[in-house]
């Protein structure tokens, strides 16, 4: 297939052009382009493209989609309320959803809806938790504040918070992501924080590297993350205490890492995730 998209969210996009389809992506004035991806993948003039289907991200790109293509919308974040009725409710497309949160939450009205579940590229069991203290992914968190959990961050120092708009790691481009991966992996559990946001890539991919963690039980990381391969409450107490637990033993921490990795592998593999893509665009082209 020849499946016209823009670049959007990076971590998706990664995973997403694995599938060995031609991936046509507008470069500038259209779009970002590559942005320095080694991805196989064309940088293209949209008004020019011709594509078997295309994948929107944004409401803008609707229009921008040449005449005659189909196109399947991805929804990538959480309504603001449950209530709230999503833009695209009524229309006569597909809107694909990457959580079974999203999906509930939603009011897409009679618009055809799919689930289909993140897929992470294995960046392999790079864990040593040699450093006793926890990490975070956070992209922006002084911009978003109570939304992704920024002011629960201090009760569980020692913490290193990893991302864009931080003084760490932001982990842009191929590079910088294989750098972020390794740092996390020095750490000995990871975080995650966010109170309603969308299933966050970065805590499947620290459960792929094989980091215990610990997660507020929160939109769809209750589907993500188990007792087994951490902790997850929406206690920040019971999640200080089981960071802390993790951080003194060291065994205790590898053990349920290798689990979470396991579980990753199993629930949230490139294959499966590929796989869906695939039969649902199809459905879509006819």
């Amino acid at each position: 297939m020849r499946i016209l998209l823009w670049h959007v969210h990076g971590s998706w996009t990664h995973s997403f052009v694995q599938g060995g389809h031609d991936y046509l992506i507008p470069g500038p004035p259209h779009g970002t382009g590559l942005a320095g991806r080694p991805w196989e993948a064309t940088e293209v003039d949209p008004s020019e493209v011709d594509a078997d289907v295309a994948v929107v991200q944004r409401l803008d790109e609707l229009s921008r989609v040449p005449a005659g293509i189909p196109q399947v919308y991805l929804e990538h974040n959480t309504p603001s309320a449950p209530a709230q009725e999503h833009p695209l409710a009524g229309w006569d497309g597909t809107i694909v959803h990457v959580t079974h949160f999203n999906d509930l939450m939603w009011d897409c009205g009679t618009t055809r809806t799919v689930v289909i579940e993140h897929g992470v590229v294995d960046p392999g069991p790079l864990y040593t938790g040699e450093l006793p203290r926890a990490a975070a992914v956070i992209n922006e968190p002084v911009r978003r504040g109570r939304i992704v959990g920024t002011d629960l961050l201090p009760r569980f120092d020692p913490i290193d918070v990893f991302g864009m708009g931080t003084e760490q790691i932001g982990g842009m481009g191929d590079h910088g992501l294989d750098a972020l991966h390794r740092e996390l992996a020095r750490r000995r559990v990871y975080v995650h924080t966010p109170r309603w946001t969308s299933l966050g890539l970065s805590l499947l991919e620290a459960m792929h590297i094989g980091m215990p963690v610990v997660a507020l039980a929160s939109t769809e990381a209750i589907r993500a993350v188990t007792a087994e391969v951490g902790a997850i409450s929406t206690n920040v107490g019971e999640l200080v205490s089981a960071t802390r637990d993790l951080v003194a033993d060291p065994d205790l921490a590898r053990e349920k890492g290798r689990r979470a990795r396991e579980f990753a592998l199993a629930h949230y593999g490139l294959d499966a995730f590929l796989r869906n893509w695939d039969v649902t665009l199809k459905e879509v082209i006819g």
